[in-house]
């Protein structure tokens, strides 16, 4: 039976009371959506604005969550849509197998991740999740439940690739594994003074598996974009100290914190943010070190509900991507803006992106990728509406995933195929049974 309940994203902004259904099974979940008019998946809620938002109809999925199958040999995956990452790290890391790609958390679920087609610190050379799915079934809501690959259905496998739940609900999924010697990774930490340095590391890095660069966004002058770079390949077993080389794949058990309360304002001072990056930029020490798989990969998932330092008027994440050749300019204007309006961040996250992806609506480009969370306040979303502007200048596009303001017309401009990907929901009736607060938004 459905119930009601409020929900939001990880941003706790907006927030709509929904009535929920919570099927068990995917029979459970083909006959919940046979009589419903429309509906959007909601997996963990990791999305942070209101892509898995629908008042009338949201469809839990973090029940279909069984592992099907796994070949040892190969890495081969298959398993249901609601299965978290969480999981899947926790069972196979101690066999040997790590996620192709993966996302800045691991509370995500598999269909979530096709569904925005994440990346990660190796897109550059990796590309996003979807690259390494070979299969997934997809039920319409009209009675059919469609297998989808690159040779089977593929119009359907590149719009759902991305496409935010709207062409669909993934019922399960195939995809590919990579395996790994150890539970560890090797760590090279280089700090950079401005963004010209922090650029220069990266193309003279592009070999390196990972690499990621938090970056001072309330810095000035010459120390503009001012950052600390993080380049990490997996250990292997002859890297590792005596005492590691005893159980390399063994992971050491860590109680997360939690955030017990919402943080006040006055906590995320343009003054508080400022000295915080001051102090956490000094605290990078260059060089070389071993370290876990959780701290390089899923650093914040170790401070459960660290949404709750925004307050509880919450608050949005802004992504953008700008293409390789207006990287250095629109990230030098984007910087300069936000420091400028005295609204930094304490989280700001630079990372090289690869080519282009395939799915209709995938994020990537071949480029530069700046993430940066805001306090939900009319003074900061009006400065969103000028990063927008920026963006849109150089070429620029905003990530869904992360987003819960930008118009219907920024958008657009971004997403060249959005035509194509309408035209497909409305030949498949998808249009007619699918729909979020964001496709609404959006005129998805």
């Amino acid at each position: 039976m459905p119930y009601s309940a409020p929900l939001a994203g990880w941003g706790r902004y907006p927030v709509r009371d929904c009535t929920v259904w919570q099927p068990t099974t995917a029979q459970a979940l083909h006959e919940t959506l046979g009589p419903l008019p429309v509906s959007i998946a909601r997996g963990n809620g990791r999305s942070y604005g209101d892509a898995s938002l629908n008042p009338e109809a949201t469809i839990d999925m973090r029940r279909l969550d069984r592992l099907i199958a796994f070949d040892d040999a190969t890495g081969a995956m298959e398993c249901e849509a609601g299965v978290l990452l969480s999981d899947l790290v926790a069972a196979f890391v101690p066999r040997g197998w790590f996620p192709p790609v993966t996302p800045g958390t691991r509370m995500v679920t598999i269909g979530g991740m096709i569904a925005s087609d994440v990346h990660g610190k190796n897109h550059h050379v990796a590309g996003s999740f979807c690259d390494h799915v070979d299969w997934f079934d997809l039920d319409l809501g009209d009675g059919r439940v469609l297998r989808c690959s690159r040779t089977e259905n593929p119009d359907l496998f590149a719009a759902t690739c991305g496409g935010m739940g709207l062409t669909g609900i993934v019922v399960r999924a195939a995809f590919r594994m990579l395996r790994i010697e150890t539970a560890f990774m090797r760590q090279r930490t280089i700090r950079v003074g401005n963004l010209d340095q922090a650029l220069s590391v990266f193309e003279q890095s592009h070999g390196s598996t990972y690499s990621v660069a938090w970056i001072d966004c309330m810095a000035t002058g010459r120390h503009l974009g001012r950052s600390a770079i993080l380049l990490g390949e997996h250990a292997r077993v002859d890297e590792l100290d005596e005492r590691r080389r005893a159980a390399p794949l063994a992971r050491p058990v860590r109680k997360p914190k939690t955030v017990p309360i919402d943080f006040p304002g006055f906590a995320l001072s343009g003054f508080n943010v400022k000295m915080f990056n001051h102090l956490y930029y000094a605290m990078q020490r260059p060089g070389d070190e071993v370290v876990d798989i959780d701290p390089y990969f899923y650093p914040l998932d170790a401070l459960f509900e660290w949404n709750r330092i925004y307050g509880r008027r919450g608050f949005v994440q802004y992504q953008s991507v700008l293409p390789l050749a207006e990287s250095e300019t629109g990230m030098r204007r984007l910087l300069e803006a936000i420091s400028a309006a005295g609204a930094g961040s304490f989280l700001a996250v630079l990372k090289r992106m690869g080519p282009q992806s395939f799915g209709m609506l995938s994020f990537p480009m071949e480029g530069y990728t700046l993430a940066l969370d805001f306090p939900a306040t009319p003074g900061n979303l009006q400065l969103l509406e000028r990063l927008d502007a920026i963006t849109a200048d150089h070429g620029g596009r905003v990530y869904l995933t992360k987003d819960a303001r930008v118009s219907a017309q920024m958008f657009a401009a971004g997403y060249p195929r959005l035509q194509e990907f309408r035209n497909l929901r409305a030949q498949y009736g998808l249009d007619q049974r699918f729909s979020s607060l964001l496709s609404q938004r959006l005129g998805l």
